[in-house]
């Protein structure tokens, strides 16, 4: 097939370049996801009548742009505000991944597919794809982790991303997190980041926790099973599971590139003449967070998609 844009990755910063695209009347683009789902990141799973973010848990606003919207997203019933004063930490009424389908509401995309590799050519580029078959554009953005994005390309990574376990944890009875259900900071143990309750969080009906694990400690587990890591996590966060203990429904998540050791100070990278790479770790002029976020994958997104406005007018 052929068409005029394909956005590789359907994560935040992907589905904000297609809507950018399709508000400007580029609507010869497609969406491609290796994943069943879109949301990248913003990740929420069910897990037996209980339900968990394991992504992304909450976003915070600091620019005029991504609050206008959010105040759009809390009239539509998609966003709440959960908790903090100073930045608010929004949250997906129905899990954070809802919140993502609804962005990604009536945008072309074609999930399950999985691109092997990409090449440039003078008058286009070609996305090979796992098990035969090739996507031509006319350009191509590429929204995924920039370690999987240089590999796609066959060029180095701009940036290096630490992985990051969260473990997913079944109680029988309450957990002793007290309300709002999120904990982080250095009263946890050594190793943990953050614990979040998702029956306190509003999300699910039944006791689901997501245990954090930092960058450090996932890396040194990562070639650990499962069922090791998850024992470990459990024994490490066991005085807040409360007096029902776990139960047996306990998974584990592995992302391997949660959040890039370092940052890009600018929005977008053009790896070509028809090739360009954004994500959460391409940061805005005037950022002064200096890391990784929802509010970073956002405005990445729609820094190249408007960029790609103006080349497509050209092209």
């Amino acid at each position: 097939m052929e068409t005029k844009v394909v956005i590789v990755g359907a994560g935040l910063s992907g589905i904000m370049a297609a809507r950018t695209l399709m508000e400007s009347g580029v609507t010869d683009i497609l969406l491609v996801e290796k994943s069943r789902s879109v949301g990248g990141r913003l990740a929420t799973r069910r897990i037996g009548e209980g339900k968990a973010d394991h992504g992304a848990q909450f976003f915070t606003v600091r620019s005029p742009e991504l609050q206008k919207e959010v105040e759009s997203w809390l009239q539509e019933g998609w966003v709440r505000r959960w908790f903090g004063d100073a930045h608010p930490r929004y949250t997906g009424t129905e899990g954070m991944n809802a919140l993502a389908k609804n962005l990604a509401a009536g945008l072309p995309v074609r999930l399950n597919t999985k691109i092997l590799s990409i090449s440039e050519h003078p008058d286009g580029c070609e996305l090979h794809l796992e098990g035969g078959g090739v996507i031509k554009s006319d350009h191509v953005l590429i929204t995924a982790p920039a370690p999987q994005a240089a590999e796609l390309l066959g060029v180095e990574a701009p940036v290096v991303f630490h992985p990051c376990f969260v473990g997913l944890l079944t109680l029988e009875g309450p957990s002793r997190l007290s309300a709002p259900g999120h904990l982080d900071g250095a009263q946890l143990p050594h190793g943990v980041e953050r614990i979040v309750d998702h029956m306190k969080k509003g999300i699910s009906s039944t006791p689901v926790l997501s245990v954090y694990m930092t960058g450090e400690w996932s890396e040194k587990h990562f070639f650990e099973s499962d069922e090791k890591v998850l024992a470990t996590i459990i024994d490490l966060v066991r005085p807040y599971l409360g007096g029902g203990s776990e139960g047996n429904g306990n998974q584990l998540k592995r992302w391997r590139y949660a959040e890039a050791a370092e940052v890009v100070d600018q929005p977008f990278l053009e790896a070509g003449k028809r090739l360009i790479m954004c994500g959460d770790a391409f940061l805005t002029k005037g950022d002064e967070s200096g890391k990784t976020r929802f509010e970073s994958a956002y405005l990445s997104g729609k820094s190249a998609g408007e960029f790609l406005v103006d080349r497509v007018g050209y092209s």
